[in-house]
């Protein structure tokens, strides 16, 4: 199995909880963010070392769900919409929220990130990319706005029958966070069948590989934006990643989509 080289000092700092948690402050936090912190962050970055993804199990109750679904409806917390067929994206439509973010989102993308900073700064160590994040998201906010980029990337996808959309990446501008979260909101063989979650993966000289992750409501997957580091017998190599939903055979899907950098 093709991996990041393991290295037993940086393998270290995947503990449980990030870093610069302690363990008061870890049973002071919110529901949300005790349930992120009780991840074995060290499993969930050896899958994403392994295969580009990893799955978050009931990150979200059904009743988070639910009440984030209803959020579709209102038109002020969102500053655009984008109906896929127009620019070729697929079928379907989402929609981008606006600042201020609600406060689950706020506080999903402010609990996860830290979690995944170490892991981002790893890949680009192995990849030779000099850029590094830092330890809290909103630092790396300022970053972004301070290039122009301030508009905000959350989205919620809705998609019907017959609806999907095409392998893409999330890139916005030129700070790119490499590692996003999507959030299943909707009740697959319930609210809708089909319309799986799909990744590919393009290797130098290689055909692609495809990877199918089975969401349940609430669950979350983990995965690289753009590309992530492989290792290779000469060292660590770039693999570029795409990702998309495949053909909904009936009902209405539901989608949380938490890009942590911002648009240019």
């Amino acid at each position: 199995m093709d991996t990041v080289a393991k290295n037993p000092q940086s393998h270290a700092l995947a503990l449980e909880l990030p870093q610069e948690v302690t363990h008061v402050q870890a049973q002071e936090a919110g529901a949300l963010a005790q349930r992120v912190y009780a991840f074995d962050w060290f499993d969930v970055e050896e899958e994403l070392n392994d295969y580009g993804c990893a799955m978050l199990r009931n990150l979200l109750s059904a009743q988070e769900c639910d009440a984030l679904t209803r959020l579709y409806s209102h038109e002020t917390l969102f500053r655009s919409r984008v109906v896929m067929a127009r620019h070729g994206f697929g079928r379907g439509e989402y929609k981008y929220f606006a600042y201020p973010l609600p406060p689950l989102i706020a506080e999903l993308r402010a609990t996860l990130y830290p979690c995944l900073a170490p892991v981002a700064n790893r890949w680009n160590e192995a990849m030779g990319i000099d850029v590094r994040y830092p330890f809290a998201h909103a630092e790396f906010i300022e970053r972004c706005h301070a290039a122009g980029q301030t508009r905000p990337t959350p989205l919620m996808l809705q998609y019907a029958t017959d609806d999907y959309n095409c392998l893409h990446q999330d890139l916005y501008g030129e700070h790119v966070f490499p590692l996003q979260a999507a959030i299943l909101l909707s009740d697959p063989g319930k609210d809708f069948t089909g319309g799986e979650f799909v990744m590919t993966e393009q290797r130098p000289r290689m055909q692609s590989r495809t990877e199918v992750v089975p969401l349940g409501k609430g669950d979350a997957v983990v995965f690289a934006v753009h590309h992530r580091p492989v290792q290779g017998t000469r060292g660590p190599y770039r693999v570029n990643l795409r990702h998309g939903v495949s053909r909904l055979r009936s009902g209405r899907r539901h989608t949380l989509g938490v890009i942590f950098h911002d648009a240019a």
